[in-house]
């Protein structure tokens, strides 16, 4: 059930992603980064797919990607439908990944250390969702920001979840 939960709250957020994207009218809005602020929405939309495909797909659903995180972060005016290529390829990629382990596995060592540590699957799967859900935020005040809208794109919705 665990691991279910954590698999409809990914798909769900990065449908939202899609969704924000959608929302700008100017599809060169995505690329611009107003004073104070570092990465795009694009940049953040490459980011949130290649870390998803990479850490769910690849490590734990086996799909064999293979990240580039630098391209994430320099490439630059990628077209909408292909970020929305990469978003879709992420929600498969999830899809996947979180098939294939169960609740009892959330226990066990993720595959990967980080800077010498290693953390449990079910912390590391929390801190993507974290991730995800940051970024998302930051799309989603961008988006505000450069287009004026004042309302939400509708991208997160708790029935969502109820699917």
């Amino acid at each position: 059930m665990i691991v279910a939960t954590y698999r409809k709250v990914i798909v769900r957020d990065l449908r939202a992603l899609a969704e924000e994207l959608k929302a700008y009218e100017d599809e060169q809005a995505i690329w611009l980064t107003p004073p104070g602020v570092s990465n795009s929405p694009g940049t953040l939309a490459l980011h949130l797919a290649g870390n998803l495909r990479a850490f769910i797909g690849a490590e734990l659903g086996e799909t064999g990607y293979v990240r580039d995180r630098d391209h994430e972060f320099t490439a630059r005016d990628v077209d909408r439908n292909e970020l929305l290529e990469g978003i879709e390829e992420a929600v498969a990629a999830v899809e996947k990944g979180l098939t294939t382990i169960s609740d009892q596995d959330l226990e066990r060592d993720y595959p990967i250390s980080f800077k010498g540590k290693t953390l449990s699957t079910g912390l590391f799967l929390t801190h993507l969702v974290a991730h995800l859900a940051y970024h998302l935020g930051q799309i989603d005040y961008h988006r505000r920001l450069v287009t004026g809208q004042t309302g939400a794109a509708g991208a997160v919705s708790l029935p969502a979840l109820f699917d």
